[in-house]
Parts: C-alpha cells; sequence; structure tokens
C-alpha cells in the first residue's frame, strides 16, 4: 500500500514538474487594441491565440491588452515597432503616413460593396499591401473589417454631390478626408470624436460620416437622423506584428501564426456582421431615416482629383486598376 502510495506521489509530482516546465516555455505575444474586451477585433485576436494555443499544445498564445490600456493607436504603433509590444489591432488609416500602399484600402469608392472589398483583400492584392508594411518595421498578418462609412446629416438627406455643397461635415484629421470633402464642394471640419455629437446638436456641423455601429453607439443618429448609405469608404483594420520579435521566431512558428491570424477573420466578420445588424435595427427603432437611393456614380466621378493627388505612383495605379477590375 506505501510503495502504491509513493508511486502515485512520484507519478504526481513528475505531472506536475513537467507542467510547471510547459508554463515556463510558454510565450504569450503581447497584442493592443484601444476597443473594449466585447468589440469583434478583439473577440477574434482571443479566437486566435485560441488557435495558436491548440497548435502548440499550449506553448504559443496571445493576450489581449484592450480599452486602450497599452495607450492610443499611435503610442502602439511605435511600441510594435520597436519591439516593445508584440502585436496591434490598428485602422488602416493610421497607417497612411507609415506606407502609401496603404492608403489604397481608404480610398473613396474603391469598393462596389462589402463582398468586393472582402475578395480583395482576402486574395493576393491583399497579401501584397500587408508585405508592404515590412520595410516599415512591421509583419502585416490579416485585414479585419471595420464596416462601411456613409454620410449622416441634421437638415436634409444626401442623395446626390449637389447636396453636400457648402455642408460642414465633420471628418478624421486626415489629409485624404479633407480632400475628399473638398471634392463633392462640402466644408471639411476636422473635430475629434468625442465632440461629434455636441457639434451636431449646437449645428457646429451639419454632419458626420461614420459605420453603422459607431452611429449607433455614440447617439449620432439622435442628432443627425439622416443616414444616406453612401458607403463611401470601407477603409480595413490591420493586424500587424513587430518585425522586430518576428525574426527572432522559427519558421515553423512564423507559419503558425500567419495561419491562426488568418483563420480568425472568418469568426470576426461573423461578429461584426451580427453587429452591423443590431445597430442598424436601434437607430431605424430610434427615427432614423436611411437613405437607400444615393448616386454613388455622380461621387464616384467627383473622386477623380482625390485619386490623381493621393496615388501617384505607378505601381499603385496599377494595384488600384486591378481592384476596380475584379469581380464584384
Amino acid at each position: 500500500m506505501q510503495f502504491k502510495l509513493r508511486s502515485l506521489l512520484s507519478h504526481a509530482v513528475a505531472a506536475a514538474l513537467a507542467s510547471a516546465a510547459v508554463m515556463a516555455h510558454a510565450k504569450d505575444f503581447r497584442s493592443a487594441d484601444v476597443h473594449p474586451n466585447d468589440y469583434p477585433t478583439v473577440v477574434a485576436v482571443g479566437q486566435m491565440s485560441k488557435s495558436l494555443a491548440e497548435q502548440t499544445k499550449g506553448r504559443l498564445g496571445v493576450k489581449v491588452f484592450a480599452n486602450s490600456s497599452m495607450g492610443s493607436e499611435k503610442d502602439t504603433v511605435e511600441q510594435v515597432k520597436i519591439g516593445a509590444l508584440d502585436m496591434v489591432r490598428i485602422n488602416s488609416a493610421a497607417l497612411h503616413a507609415i506606407s502609401p500602399a496603404m492608403m489604397i484600402p481608404s480610398l473613396p469608392f474603391l469598393f462596389r460593396s462589402t463582398a468586393h472589398m472582402r475578395e480583395t483583400l482576402d486574395g493576393p492584392i491583399g497579401d501584397q499591401l500587408l508585405a508592404s508594411l515590412e520595410k516599415e518595421g512591421f509583419v502585416g498578418l490579416a485585414f479585419y473589417d471595420s464596416g462601411s462609412r456613409s454620410f449622416y446629416t441634421t437638415k436634409k438627406p444626401i442623395k446626390t454631390v449637389a447636396d453636400m455643397k457648402g455642408q460642414k461635415i465633420r471628418v478624421q484629421q486626415s489629409e485624404m478626408w479633407v480632400a475628399i470633402m473638398q471634392a463633392v464642394g462640402a466644408n471639411a471640419t476636422p473635430m475629434p470624436y468625442a465632440e461629434v455629437y455636441t457639434g451636431l446638436k449646437t449645428g457646429l456641423i451639419d454632419g458626420a460620416e461614420n459605420n453603422w455601429p459607431s452611429y449607433e453607439s455614440s447617439r449620432h443618429y439622435e442628432a443627425a437622423k439622416y443616414y444616406s448609405l453612401s458607403e463611401h469608404s470601407m477603409a480595413p483594420e490591420v493586424l500587424l506584428f513587430s518585425k522586430k520579435v518576428w525574426d527572432g521566431l522559427s519558421k515553423e512558428d512564423q507559419a503558425l501564426i500567419r495561419k491562426a491570424a488568418k483563420d480568425s477573420v472568418p469568426a470576426m466578420r461573423k461578429l461584426w456582421d451580427e453587429r452591423e445588424a443590431k445597430a442598424r435595427q436601434v437607430v431605424q427603432a430610434g427615427g432614423a431615416q436611411i437613405i437607400t437611393d444615393v448616386d454613388k456614380a455622380g461621387f464616384t466621378a467627383a473622386m477623380k482629383p482625390v485619386y490623381e493627388r493621393f496615388v501617384t505612383d505607378p505601381a499603385l495605379k496599377d494595384v488600384v486598376a486591378k481592384i476596380q477590375k475584379t469581380a464584384h
């Protein structure tokens, strides 16, 4: 009996030591996001972590620091570049100044539909855009959705380019966004996101533009009842890895990380689609008027000066042409 007890204890100690050894060698890559824990991008990276842990039997994983706990998007991008952070989820618009190629997914009216955007970014063109980041110190792992952005206004609906003339429209603090508004005759008003609701309520601005979840969660629909489905931009989110950290990993681990990232995309999109549908229901119930007969062809034609200004490199022009010729 004592022998059996000693044997059981011996096996238990050995198992505990083996478990400790695995834990000692386990690596959780640190990833940052400004969004809350239940946001689709944060949940998707969590699923990436689960997939990576399963493939490596717990040796590798990802720990997400959400709610801007690691700083602003600008702060976290800088940390990833120097290797202080392993990963970050960032909007492609924040990468314009880092890689000119990343301006392409943000171009107005480039994608004809969500399906067109997804097909493009899931294929060789998407891989080419992600690869452009390597010389800047980043490894692009995958594109996530950020929805389509549309105009919403306080005084009248937007149906044609003519309806934009003289309207004060809040935009992100970006040269491209200012140029887009100028191209349609609107007065671009760069403004921090937190100030938009008050701006709409007081008449400081006549409108803004954003996706369904933002329009709903910020309660902008209470002040700007006209939501015109222009769907003028589908700038995606990007999942980045630090090249400094990446170069220290084995080829096998690099391949596993890439696969886990790509595999998390469908889950993210499912969550995003559900969130969009719910947001649309909420704003409609709250009295928002959804304008579907928007002259997208007229808006697209008006964007020619924007393309001429921001897409000057012949190689980038070729990428844009390829996107415009894809099936959807």
